[in-house]
């Protein structure tokens, strides 16, 4: 009799817990899969023009990058990856590349006047979105932003 009250209040929190989980938990789960997820200065190199930026550099671009807010995600059709890969701008872009884990990502951020350009490649998968950042759009880094006619 014991055994079957230890059960169910076992049982009980179990689902208790898998019903609402901690917020702990949740941001978790929502992080591993979102659009637009916050990169750690560790996990990644940044390159501007096939030259790797200056650690203090990277780290304000990484900054300024996990505080943009998201506007929009484009559709991309099969056979058109190369169209958002390499965009008809003259705004070199800024090359993250992200490893996590198994992993490896490679992150195309233009910073154009209106909004900021993202471009993210993943093994065989290829998202594009805009974001909104003052900070990118209007930085000390944006000072560097070369256009290609320069290149």
């Amino acid at each position: 009799m014991t055994w079957t009250i230890a059960l169910s209040v076992l049982l009980g929190i179990v689902l208790k817990m898998v019903m609402s989980p901690p917020s702990a938990v949740v941001e978790w789960i929502f992080s591993r899969f979102a659009l637009h997820q916050k990169l750690n200065s560790k996990d990644v190199t940044v390159t501007y023009i096939e030259k790797l930026l200056e650690e203090e550099e990277k780290i304000r671009l990484i900054e300024n990058f996990n505080e943009a807010t998201f506007l929009k995600q484009y559709d991309i059709f099969p056979g058109k990856e190369n169209l958002f890969l390499h965009p008809e701008t003259n705004v070199a872009p800024f090359v993250i590349n992200l490893k996590r884990g198994e992993n490896d990502s490679r992150i195309f951020v233009y910073c154009l006047t209106d909004y900021v350009y993202v471009v993210k490649q993943s093994y065989k998968k290829v998202i594009a979105y805009n974001l909104r950042s003052e900070n990118l759009q209007n930085s000390t880094l944006s000072d560097r932003v070369i256009t290609k006619d320069v290149i």
